[in-house]
């Protein structure tokens, strides 16, 4: 009996090989490969050929596979799989593909956008298209590949991956702790110029939740600025307009810099929320996709502060 050849076959007659064992058909594959039936038989007869060795068991109408083809099929796909995904990323090196990725206006403007100047440079291929809004609906919408939202983990049809967990405190500016000394006092920490956000989603915590929440008396909140968004008050607590409420990993960057000081070191209030970051289960996580998941689970863990 002839031995069979060890070396690689041509790839047109592995490819007509996959495409006939997988639609068990070579009119399927023919239709497939866009090549005639005619020749989808005769690569695979050549390939049994090129081994010595049955693949297909041949009925009237029908094929399928010998134990040996189907072995061998379980063995070249990976490999042939391999080589698709070989050839797809270096077309795509040259080509810039978009991700969506959407989060609250907050983790957007103090979050995501200190870092996209990093990952973008690092990541010339990829182009973050970032929606910002306080909306989930907006945030979970279909166009969307990724999303941050604030929450318990539980988003129907999406899967979820904690970020970073919600702990909040005191932020003022060392200026403006050195001029109003009392803001290191929780007892006089209600009298102090408290920055507070109009935000119309109860779950947001104002500073009389936050003091009760430390057992600490109430605040006449009218005598401080107030503001519609977040990054506002941040920003205005920047500016020396008095104290803030610093959500941890939002406002770690000011801490960082020194632009901004947590008066009460050891106060804080942790709650039950976190940041969690979602994707779609039935969307097509393509490439690019999967390497911004990565980065935010990178860049969050490199920054890790307890969770819920």
């Amino acid at each position: 009996m002839r031995k069979g050849n060890p070396s690689l076959p041509p790839l047109d007659y592995l490819l007509a090989f996959e495409a006939a064992a997988e639609d068990q058909s070579f009119v399927g594959a023919s239709r497939k490969l866009n090549i005639s039936e005619t020749a989808i038989s005769r690569k695979v007869r050549l390939l049994e050929h090129h081994y010595n060795v049955p693949l297909f068991i041949r009925g009237h109408r029908s094929i399928h596979l010998t134990p040996q083809g189907q072995r061998f099929l379980g063995e070249i796909k990976p490999a042939l799989q391999g080589l698709r995904d070989a050839s797809r990323r270096i077309v795509a090196e040259d080509q810039v593909r978009t991700v969506t990725l959407a989060a609250t206006n907050s983790v957007a403007a103090l979050w995501l956008m200190p870092r996209l100047q990093a990952f973008t440079r690092a990541n010339k291929h990829i182009k973050i298209m970032l929606v910002a809004s306080d909306n989930d609906a907006e945030c979970l919408a279909d166009s969307v590949d990724l999303a941050i939202l604030r929450g318990s983990s539980d988003w129907p049809g999406h899967e979820s991956r904690l970020l970073f967990g919600e702990t909040i405190f005191p932020v003022c500016t060392p200026e403006y702790m050195a001029a109003h000394p009392g803001v290191q006092n929780l007892a006089d920490l209600p009298k102090q110029d408290l920055i507070e956000v109009a935000s119309t989603r109860s779950e947001w915590m104002n500073w009389n939740t936050w003091l009760s929440r430390i057992g600490a008396s109430s605040a006449n909140i009218d005598q401080g600025a107030l503001f519609n968004t977040y990054p506002l008050a941040v920003q205005a607590a920047v500016d020396g307009l008095g104290v803030a409420l610093g959500w941890g990993h939002l406002v770690d960057r000011h801490l960082e810099d020194g632009r901004l000081v947590r008066p009460l070191e050891e106060r804080q209030v942790r709650t039950e929320q976190g940041y969690y970051l979602l994707r779609p289960r039935k969307a097509d996580h393509f490439d690019e996709c999967r390497v911004v998941e990565n980065w935010l689970l990178e860049v969050s863990a490199a920054a890790s502060r307890p969770g819920p």
